[in-house]
């Protein structure tokens, strides 16, 4: 059945061939469309994972990267490094705002907590594990827990090989399941990263905007034993030394050439039901917006006089920033469409057409039924918890985790709760570790406090009494009272000092129950609660996976009775994406969109401050013409950034982007904001995504920054 499903996925290709996240082992079956957009390569060579130039992708668990010469190097966005650069950022050494360049392996910082490198070794078809015989009977908790147990299972032995992650996803909303066996690199160093007058040039003004004139690029390096072996942070480990590089092509890009991405998109949701999709405009989005703004408000008015707790909230504020504006974006986009319609009808047509078969009948229409009514009740659950979830202050859910570890390391791994295994351990300790640069105490409680008096205003039954138990909250209660409570449990915590918070790492459950620190002590009071609710959301989730893979089963059919099909929505696996590069006519604004945008327009934004605050030494490069080799001749002028019509989503922050060759040319960063509600209902006309030029990026380090070492080490000289 599954291998049905890739094939079937083929058949929309050739209609839409710029549409379309296609895992690579599908790429042979739409070789024909890659070879008519301008493939220079092989398609065969795009499905060895192990090959150029697949081998020399890889994922930074949130965005995508590559390695860019012998020695380790990657490269990927400045918004995918500026946690790092925030992390190693003082109000005495601003390198956000000022850069950074390590001239020599010594010089490399280590890069936030937690910071990993994935390179993908393979990923194999893991569905008949996954979904047993015996678990296919199954339903509710015992579903779910049977679905983690296999999965566990198959995990556990795929990261017998030292040094891997392996890593079980859904694709098909559960109806197929792939394993992912990915090489682990656990010391990752930051290399270099532009001002952030470069690197973030236009700001939140230009996010999600064209044209647009960010040089979003930065570097890491991966670090290994020196045996080769993936290892923790040491000063003795030496650069890996990756199977494949990309290459730097040496031929600017022009309008209408071919463009591919590789990437690991994170999530669209492309097969939606209409109820999913309404709720989500209707209530989720306009629900997520208000709360940013307010959650933005807060942080800037309690970092205002703190220079050191804004650099803390850099990375947070940007990453607010960035989803706030693209989800306001997609509503934009939305409240002007007819996407709910269209939907609507497409599902009514499913519906129709299981109806018009006795046996179509048997097989889908009860799951159609009930896969509604469990996302109805998922919908009602998550807009009563709303203002819970973010009305606990992170050091109460800080020593959540780690109540919760100390409970579960008590058992044999194998019986452990997903996300707390020994495999686990890192990333909690990680998250732990990079609190001392990213959580301020008045910045928290201030942010706490916003929610905390809207849920507190919440009918009694709607609220959780173990949380109100905890806080003291009781109806009828005023601000004054909230915020003497929430002090009250704040004063009572030593978990805001680095040192009593490690300690907890390796504590008993004994020792948590002894304990009278304030937010120990509450998240032993939880502890009975959390549970109970996660048993829940368990049996929900087993039975929305069971009947929302019955209907894509069922979509699938119907849309290949129709000759046309559905690929996997992306889910943070590997893809390739395909198009050209190309302007837009009209624009959103009702004018054309160029291709291209140039230093130029650089020099045209410059204002001197905030956002727009271009390093004086590129503003001299470019108004001397100092470019050297990295003019175009056609624009007189080194180009910034371009347009294409390759399908991505977040996630794909920090693509390479490559020639038909398989030459570096770019990064991909971003979409247009008109064209991101495509990661919901995809627009060929419209869909466009936006680029930083690799030439923009090599005269910047050439002609500004001087990164000479390592425009040797990418054999860019």
């Amino acid at each position: 059945m599954h291998k049905t499903l890739l094939a079937l996925a083929i058949l929309s290709a050739a209609a839409h061939a710029d549409e379309g996240m296609w895992m690579p082992q599908q790429l042979p079956q739409v070789a024909r469309e890659l070879k008519a957009a301008g493939l220079k390569l092989d398609p065969a060579t795009l499905t060895k994972l192990t090959e150029f130039p697949a081998g020399a992708i890889v994922s930074l668990g949130g965005c995508s990267a590559s390695f860019v010469s012998p020695q380790g190097l990657v490269a990927t966005n400045h918004h995918c490094v500026y946690a790092s650069v925030a992390h190693n950022s003082t109000p005495q050494r601003n390198l956000l705002a000022n850069g950074f360049l390590a001239r020599n392996f010594a010089e490399e910082l280590p890069a936030a907590p937690g910071s990993r490198i994935f390179v993908t070794q393979a990923v194999t078809d893991v569905s008949k594990q996954v979904i047993t015989a015996d678990v296919a009977k199954l339903a509710g908790k015992a579903r779910s827990d049977a679905i983690e147990n296999n999965s566990k299972a198959i995990t556990a032995e795929c990261e017998k090989d030292a040094g891997h992650r392996c890593t079980v996803s859904s694709f098909y909303g559960g109806l197929a399941y792939y394993l992912s066996k990915q090489l682990e690199i656990r010391d990752v160093r930051l290399v270099h990263a532009p001002p952030a007058g470069v690197g973030k040039f236009g700001g939140d003004t230009d996010n999600w905007m064209w044209p647009r004139h960010t040089g979003d690029y930065g570097f890491y390096r991966a670090y290994v034993s020196k045996d080769g072996k993936a290892a923790d942070y040491s000063k003795d480990n030496v650069p890996y030394v990756p199977k494949h590089y990309l290459k730097l092509a040496r031929e600017g890009v022009k309008e209408g050439d071919f463009i591919m991405a590789l990437g690991y998109p994170g999530r669209t949701n492309r097969h939606r039901l209409p109820s999913e999709v309404a709720f989500t405009f209707d209530w989720s989005y306009p629900n997520f917006v208000k709360s940013a703004a307010e959650n933005l408000a807060t942080i800037a008015a309690t970092t205002k006089d703190d220079k050191d707790a804004a650099l803390k909230y850099a990375a947070q504020v940007a990453s607010i920033n960035n989803t706030y504006k693209n989800r306001q974006g997609m509503l934009n986009s939305y409240a002007n469409s007819d996407m709910l319609a269209r939907k609507t009808a497409e599902h009514e047509a499913l519906k129709s057409w299981i109806n018009a078969d006795a046996s179509r009948r048997k097989d889908y229409a009860a799951d159609i039924e009930r896969v509604e009514q469990l996302i109805a009740q998922r919908d009602s659950e998550i807009k009563r918890d709303y203002f819970l979830s973010s009305a606990k202050p992170r050091l109460l859910n800080t020593a959540r985790t780690l109540y919760r570890l100390a409970n579960e390391s008590a058992k044999p791994d194998v019986e452990r709760k997903l996300g707390y295994q020994v495999r686990d351990v890192p990333r909690i300790k990680a998250g732990v570790a990079a609190l001392v640069r990213n959580y301020d105490e008045k910045v928290d409680k201030a942010l706490v406090m916003n929610s905390l008096t809207k849920y507190a205003a919440q009918p009694a039954a709607e609220r959780n009494a173990a949380f109100d138990a905890v806080v003291g909250i009781k109806d009828g209660m005023g601000r004054a009272e909230l915020q003497a409570a929430l002090d009250q449990l704040y004063a009572g915590s030593k978990l805001g000092d680095p040192a009593a918070r490690d300690a907890w790492l390796d504590k008993k459950p004994r020792d948590f129950k002894a304990s009278d620190d304030a937010f120990i002590q509450a998240a032993v009071a939880l502890y009975d609660s959390d549970l109970k609710e996660e048993a829940a959301e368990e049996e929900l989730g087993g039975k929305l996976q069971q009947a929302y893979a019955n209907y894509m089963k069922a979509k699938i059919a119907y849309m290949n009775s129709k000759g046309r099909a559905v690929y996997p929505d992306a889910n943070s696996t590997l893809r390739v994406t395909f198009g050209k590069i190309a302007g837009r006519d009209p624009g959103a604004d009702g004018t054309t969109w160029k291709a291209f945008t140039t230093v130029a327009g650089v020099a045209a934004k410059a204002t001197g401050e905030g956002e727009f605050n271009a390093p004086k030494a590129q503003l001299d490069a470019i108004k001397a013409k100092d470019f050297g080799k990295y003019v175009d001749p056609a624009l007189k002028s080194v180009p910034v950034a371009y347009l294409a019509t390759l399908d991505i989503t977040g996630g794909n922050s920090g693509s390479a982007a490559l020639n038909a060759k398989g030459e570096w040319i770019g990064l991909a960063f971003d979409g247009t904001l008109d064209s991101i509600i495509s990661d919901w209902d995809f627009n060929q006309a419209m869909t466009r995504d936006i680029q930083v030029d690799l030439r923009y990026i090599l005269w910047n380090m050439k002609h500004v920054d001087h990164a000479d070492n390592l425009l040797k080490e990418m054999n860019a000289e």
